[in-house]
């Protein structure tokens, strides 16, 4: 209820970092490919370190 409080955890800011780095890469997907691929590449680092975290809680 009210989470508005709390600090966001570091899991919450990767994953709010990876959505928007794959927004910006569908948006360039049509107009740039280079700047499209490299928004890509850097999402899925993103991505590994999410993974990473999942299996050091588990």
């Amino acid at each position: 209820m009210f989470r508005f409080f709390k600090k966001k955890s570091k899991r919450e800011k990767l994953e709010a970092k990876f959505k928007r780095l794959m927004q910006e890469w569908h948006e360039l997907s049509s107009i740039n490919r280079s700047k499209s691929d490299a928004k890509y590449a850097e999402a899925q680092l993103i991505a590994q370190q999410i993974n990473e975290m999942k299996h050091e809680a588990a």
